[in-house]
């Protein structure tokens, strides 16, 4: 193994988000700042509009068509920028405006400046009114309520990622057992990674009497609000007997982000690490850590990653509702720039770069977020349907989650026998520490309806369940069910006595075996899958989606091999049903993956800790 470390230069900002602001006529006499953090230090991003878009989404289509000169012909980050960054015109103008305004540069990316000073100057430049709250249990410097950036930032179709009310993302995983001694206690796990690869028709590890596939030559990057340790990554994989080599690590630091142990964080690095070098062995991991999981973080982190361009897929196990950026959540201010120009920019850099973004879809099932009373002094009330960002991005692979059954009594045997994707009906709990209980959660698949995104042209191959608006997930792999401390008693979860039908995997934690849940399970499973894919096709993928659904539509006309199971697998995630083909529950379905990638031609994954499983 490797490690080194990169630092991106420190973000001292305080705020816990992305701030959207479009165009201003206000004076700069109008700007206040409380006198206490008037002097305090921040930093952050102005991001501007690409330029020639049409031209990017019309490349972006061809990239992935077949017949096309442009097929698999990826850009490089200083491509990307001379065709399609921020006008260079635009970008001067920013940054004299913002450098006569106290702001000092930090650095320039393909659509964006980076400024630091002082917070009364930052509202100067801004046009923003700041100031010091208490948000989700965190102090926070936040803009007054409904403000517009100055003309000089919103002539220019400026987005600032700063200073907004919108919460932090949560990851996408949980506990259900404290320590568990060993696997294969049942039909249900708890699983390694041996047994997922078996059950789900991987490719063989290659051995010296049969050929397959380790994910090398391929990079996965995981982003992610904490960094890992190399020892866990070690025991899991030696534990199922894996030889040496060990999958090569690449630690990176953005914004001077630790290792913090204690965090949610700390598990959910430790089990997407584990996941993905379970699933690839022979690929690289690029663990990009970042300070938390606020949007002005999780920008600098995707901002990181595609200008290094060293990635080949990243890997998400994190979201939050995208209705949190709508004006009912935002005292009536519109945020979801932050999502349509700001994420939307950087994942249509990356795709052009050949990159595949993959993240999860979320562990609320289809109801995923508050009502805006929660936000706003409450009550609490109950969950609304709706989905998560970043999963819901076109250019993104949401990928879900079931609960996988396989047979037991046969030893290390993990053939398939069935899956399920019923969610769990929680407990109230105050999902971001606003001090209200929240009722009628569901822990389960996430899925719906976007209601920001508009359909992409893969998902009209499939029925989706919309017409008009663009639907998760994708596809799914084994998730899970039971959290600790959320799940209601049911049939499905007693309150003693084992687990019924509800599965879960092994993670390695500073040395200790847990049982974790959640699709941050699936998403770096399928970030390993495609590993192997790459691997096997000799190229980067960029947007996976096109071939996703492309294979679904030609199996839905019995053409070829069945690529996903779908129309077996019954469900529910506290808002939608499962159903063949495409549903808002599992997406396509769960994938034979030797069918899924073209390597049908080689040796399946046998039996766990056995030569070609190890």
């Amino acid at each position: 193994m490797s490690n080194q470390s990169r630092t991106v230069p420190r973000r001292l900002l305080l705020a816990c988000c992305s701030a959207l602001a479009f165009g201003g006529t206000a004076t700069a006499a109008q700007y206040t700042v409380p006198a206490a953090i008037a002097s305090r230090q921040v930093e952050f991003e102005v991001f501007l509009p690409l330029q020639n878009e049409a031209e990017l989404d019309q490349l972006l289509i061809e990239q992935q068509d077949s017949t096309s000169p442009n097929y698999h012909r990826w850009l490089t980050p200083a491509q990307f920028k001379s065709r399609y960054g921020a006008n260079p015109d635009s970008l001067a103008r920013v940054r004299q405006h913002l450098q006569s305004n106290g702001m000092t540069l930090v650095a320039e990316h393909s659509h964006s400046i980076r400024v630091r000073g002082n917070a009364s100057a930052a509202a100067t430049a801004l046009g923003l009114s700041l100031e010091l709250r208490q948000l989700a249990g965190k102090q926070r410097i936040v803009a007054g309520a409904k403000q517009r950036l100055r003309a000089e930032l919103g002539n220019e179709g400026a987005v600032v990622a700063a200073f907004a009310t919108v919460p932090d993302r949560r990851v996408h995983s949980s506990h259900v057992a404290a320590a568990v001694p060993a696997n294969r206690y049942s039909a249900d796990g708890p699983y390694w990674f041996t047994d997922i690869k078996q059950a789900y028709d991987f490719p063989a590890y290659p051995t010296s009497a049969s050929r397959g596939l380790t994910g090398r030559g391929a990079t996965v990057a995981i982003l992610m609000s904490s960094d890992f340790l190399d020892s866990d990554l070690a025991l899991y994989l030696q534990h199922e007997k894996l030889p040496a080599p060990l999958p090569t690590t690449v630690h990176v630091s953005v914004d001077s982000a630790t290792l913090d142990v204690n965090s949610d964080a700390f598990l959910e690095a430790e089990l997407d690490t584990q996941q993905v070098g379970g699933m690839a062995p022979g690929a690289v991991i690029r663990e990009y850590n970042i300070p938390d999981l606020s949007d002005g973080s999780i920008l600098d982190g995707y901002t990181a990653i595609v200008e290094d361009n060293l990635a080949d897929v990243v890997s998400s196990s994190f979201g939050g509702p995208e209705d949190a950026y709508l004006p009912a959540y935002n005292g009536g201010v519109d945020e979801t720039g932050i999502l349509t120009v700001v994420y939307e920019s950087i994942f249509k850099q990356g795709n052009a770069q050949g990159m595949t973004f993959v993240a999860s879809s979320g562990d609320s099932g289809g109801l995923t977020i508050p009502p805006p009373s929660y936000f706003n002094g409450g009550p609490g009330g109950s969950f609304q349907p709706g989905v998560e960002h970043p999963a819901v991005s076109p250019h993104v692979t949401g990928v879900g989650g079931t609960n996988l059954q396989t047979v037991t009594g046969q030893g290390l045997n993990s053939a398939y026998v069935s899956e399920n994707a019923y969610g769990d009906p929680e407990v109230p709990y105050d999902p971001y520490g606003f001090g209200f209980n929240v009722t009628g959660g569901y822990w389960g698949s996430g899925g719906g309806v976007s209601k920001i995104f508009v359909q992409p042209s893969y998902q009209q191959l499939v029925p989706t369940g919309s017409t008009q608006m663009r639907t998760v997930p994708d596809i799914a792999l084994m998730e899970g069910g039971c959290p600790l401390g959320l799940a209601a008693v049911t049939v499905a979860c007693p309150a003693n006595g084992a687990v019924v039908g509800r599965s879960s995997v092994i993670t390695v934690m500073i040395g200790q075996l847990y049982a974790v849940i959640g699709t941050s399970v699936s998403a770096p499973e399928f970030a390993g899958t495609l590993a192997l894919w790459i691997e096997q096709s000799g190229s980067r993928l960029g947007n996976v989606n096109n071939q996703l659904y492309t294979k679904a539509a030609l199996q839905s006309h019995h053409l070829g091999a069945p690529v996903y199971r779908n129309a077996g697998i019954p469900g529910f995630n506290g808002y939608e049903y499962t159903a063949p083909v495409y549903n808002q529950v599992i997406g396509l379905g769960t994938p034979d993956v030797r069918q899924l990638i073209g390597a049908q031609a080689l040796p399946a994954a046998g039996i766990p800790q056995t030569p070609t499983n190890p």
